[in-house]
């Protein structure tokens, strides 16, 4: 989907829900690694917002009635500058490791859709976008990755089997 403006900025929102509470050893691998991933996508070019909360991240949010779905969502310059985020650096390696952390959703778990510069995306929002997704497919409301034109790392690395280094 491409943007209805050329200066709209990209929102994306991801939920997962974890294997364990936050504060168990199954999943301290991923809890502890939240501020340094967090920190590599603010220094990404095209970064421009995350969501936080008290916690410093998004994890005391709590966006359903289940505790263990954590939240995030951010907004970038363009689709390229969150596939070279999300592709391009070691949160690569925290996606290929998702199923030590994380049980599947029986609904979407990420969604995207374009906003006007200076949008500061709610959680309200962003959980309506990925029930809007989830209910009616893509559309300019909310897409997922296929419906970006040009999202090649996306299709790479989705699509290739894993390397030993990864």
């Amino acid at each position: 989907m491409h943007a209805p403006h050329t200066n709209w900025q990209l929102a994306e929102v991801n939920i997962a829900r974890l294997k364990a509470p936050a504060g168990d050893p199954l999943v301290a691998p991923f809890i502890d690694a939240l501020e340094r991933v967090n920190t590599i996508a603010e220094r990404i070019d095209g970064f421009i917002w995350r969501y936080t909360d008290d916690s410093g991240n998004a994890t005391d949010t709590q966006v359903a009635t289940d505790p263990l779905v954590i939240f995030n969502a951010s907004t970038w310059r363009d689709a390229q500058a969150l596939e070279t985020f999300v592709w391009g650096t070691i949160h690569k390696q925290f996606y290929h490791r998702r199923a030590e952390w994380f049980e599947a959703l029986g609904s979407m778990h990420f969604a995207m859709w374009w906003v006007p510069p200076g949008t500061y995306v709610t959680p309200a929002d962003a959980m309506a976008r990925l029930a809007h997704l989830d209910a009616h497919g893509p559309s300019d409301t909310a897409f997922g990755w296929a419906d970006v034109p040009g999202a090649t790392r996306w299709h790479a690395k989705r699509c290739a089997p894993l390397t030993a280094a990864e």
